[in-house]
């Protein structure tokens, strides 16, 4: 479809994976030809609702996907950070937007559970004009989760998805 890859994937065992802007359903369409074309076994948690539609469940957890618990008491960090102790070899990936649609704030849940788990960051990006999906620099995950989140924002922001970049 004429997308290429841009960057270098981290030699790293483990990681969460953002990416963004994420502006279309198509995102995750090319997210997923992205990491089977450079090999990396990618796991995504989704609402349990997706998993109840037989057709979809099946295609969803072929490809590395796992419903959130329904557990009230079950935080979704909680259960990303026991998919990381229970594997040697565990990438995460999410879309801090939580939405296809703008935003002003990210949701935090990719840099609690890169800080609870002890695993570093992998910026992904998506950017339609040139069709690039493209991998970003390791980021450690610091104490300061404010100047983090702003940092890696500030990484997206020359990077517009299929209907908007990133707000400042």
């Amino acid at each position: 479809a004429g997308w290429r890859i841009n960057g270098q994937v981290p030699d790293v065992p483990q990681a969460v994976i953002i990416f963004a802007p994420h502006s279309s359903n198509w995102d995750g369409i090319w997210m997923y030809c992205a990491t089977t074309a450079i090999g990396l076994d990618v796991s995504i948690m989704g609402k349990p609702i997706l998993f109840k539609i037989p057709v979809l469940a099946s295609i969803l957890r072929r490809y590395g996907g796992f419903p959130a618990s329904e557990d009230r008491d079950l935080r979704v960090v909680d259960q990303a950070e026991e998919r990381f102790r229970a594997s040697d070899r565990y990438w995460y990936a999410l879309a801090p937007e939580g939405t296809r649609k703008p935003v002003t704030r990210w949701k935090i849940g990719f840099w609690k559970i890169a800080k609870a788990s002890g695993v570093p960051i992998v910026p992904v990006y998506l950017h339609y004009p040139d069709k690039v999906v493209g991998i970003g620099p390791l980021f450690e995950p610091s104490d300061d989760m404010r100047a983090d989140i702003e940092a890696l924002r500030a990484f997206y922001r020359p990077w517009q998805g299929k209907h908007h970049g990133i707000g400042s």
